[in-house]
């Protein structure tokens, strides 16, 4: 508040306690915290590096309990894909600082050093980091553009982060706008028109390989979402059979259930179709039954190679050096890249889907250009919504602060309103309030206005 309201010889101490106001918006701001963001993915780093911070489904929760425990971070979800490892996490504003606890961690909970990961590392803070998100959930960060499974990723991760008690008030609500922006970019873009995923891709690059799948024999090892993806696209290219293998032998019998109810559609829609037959292999025949296919197509959440060099030797001479072909889509690898020494053998790992992927990005560009815009706008919004947020404790502080100075006057001078009426001391009090709005009203219209 500016000391030229106040009249010569006048005593108002809540015009010459500006610093006490300024002091409890200052302690309102630190309050509010701030969001930082870090990770890898496959633009910044090799998959040799993402698979050592690969998180496995079933230490995601774990892991992300122990990341919010960290000193100074309120809130954290973890995402891990096979394409991105990232740290969204809510801390305590201490400027410099916030890196430096999120670096610790990755140092210590994955037993990794300085020099395997900084140097791939992203980092975003505030409206960066909150525009980061929302081009993630609307998979305009995605090695294939428009790939659907992202959004469900992050779900994934922020339904373990609640599940943990990692996401609260701030990394709440900036989750839900970044569901919203990724569903109204699916709604008013083409960018999801056609079906294009990793599974779609890593099928392509297939067809590229044999150019034509007609009469090849897959097997799929893994049954998750992405391997039942993978067996459509399979269908659709010619594939005339499929073998799944899974650790659950009742999962991949359930994926097998429904890639021959798919088949089965295909054929009541188009007689014409080529047949394709299913077959489940159980996990412990998968190295005596590997090579009777000309493809194996993996995706498995192993944190170990499931096939080794010595393994693709075995296959090749039971195949009598027929070539055999790894498309690798999962992170921490299925296939050891030393498979690729063995002559007959050809391992594409999911880095190697970046030049098929390219191809997409390329005639998604329009749409690509149209989503970016929404987000942009989005973020805006957001970020005014933030700001409002922000704004409500200063102006509360500010208000709270002057009825205490005005009350401590009161108090001071009740000496000299004794012997006055009630209707008198009432009038005081009401003159004294209104005092103190119009000395605020300037300093609570300009934080306002700033919100809105």
């Amino acid at each position: 508040m500016s000391q030229s309201t106040q009249r010569p010889g006048q005593r108002l101490t809540i015009v010459s306690s500006a610093s006490e106001t300024t002091a409890a918006r200052e302690r309102a701001s630190e309050s509010v915290g701030s969001l930082v963001l870090i990770g890898v993915n496959h633009t910044t780093a090799p998959i040799e590096v993402r698979e050592r911070l690969a998180i496995s489904a079933t230490r995601l929760a774990d892991a992300t309990r122990t990341l919010a425990q960290q000193t100074g971070i309120r809130e954290g979800m973890i995402l891990s894909t096979c394409n991105r490892v990232e740290f969204v996490t809510y801390q305590d504003r201490l400027e410099g600082t916030q890196t430096h606890g999120l670096l610790r961690f990755l140092h210590e909970y994955f037993a990794v050093t300085e020099a395997t990961v900084e140097p791939h590392l992203y980092e975003f803070r505030g409206r960066e980091a909150v525009r980061h998100l929302f081009r993630v959930a609307s998979s305009l960060d995605s090695m294939v553009v428009g790939e659907p499974q992202i959004l469900g990723q992050v779900k994934e991760s922020y339904t373990v982060a609640r599940e943990v008690g990692a996401v609260s008030t701030a990394l709440e609500p900036l989750l839900q706008r970044a569901f919203s922006v990724a569903k109204r970019v699916r709604t008013e873009t083409q960018i999801g028109s056609s079906s294009v995923s990793i599974a779609s891709v890593a099928v392509d690059l297939a067809r590229k390989i044999f150019g034509s799948l007609q009469g090849k024999t897959v097997l799929i090892v893994g049954a998750g979402k992405m391997s039942e993806l993978a067996a459509r696209h399979l269908i659709q290219q010619g594939a005339t059979s499929i073998l799944v293998c899974n650790r659950t032998e009742e999962r991949a019998a359930m994926i097998a259930g429904q890639i021959s109810e798919h088949i089965s559609v295909q054929l009541a829609s188009n007689p014409g179709a080529i047949h394709c037959s299913t077959e489940v292999i159980p996990f412990e025949r998968l190295y005596e039954q590997a090579d009777r296919a000309d493809i194996v197509l993996t995706s498995t959440g192993s944190a170990q190679p499931i096939f080794e060099r010595t393994h693709g030797q075995r296959f090749l001479e039971r195949r009598r050096n027929r070539p055999m072909f790894f498309i690798d889509i999962a992170v921490p690898r299925d296939v050891d890249p030393k498979m690729n020494q063995v002559e007959g053998c050809f391992v594409y790992d999911i880095d190697d889907l970046q030049q098929v992927a390219a191809t997409h990005l390329a005639n998604r560009s329009r749409e690509s250009a149209a989503a970016e815009s929404i987000v942009s706008r989005e973020v805006e919004l957001y970020q005014e919504r933030l700001e409002l947020r922000e704004a409500v404790p200063a102006i509360v502080a500010l208000q709270q602060n002057a009825e205490a100075l005005r009350q401590a006057e009161m108090v001071r001078a009740a000496k000299h309103l004794v012997t006055m009426t009630p209707e008198q001391q009432a009038a005081v009090d009401a003159l004294t309030r209104s005092l103190t709005a119009k000395l605020l009203h300037p300093q609570l219209t300009a934080l306002r206005k700033k919100s809105e």
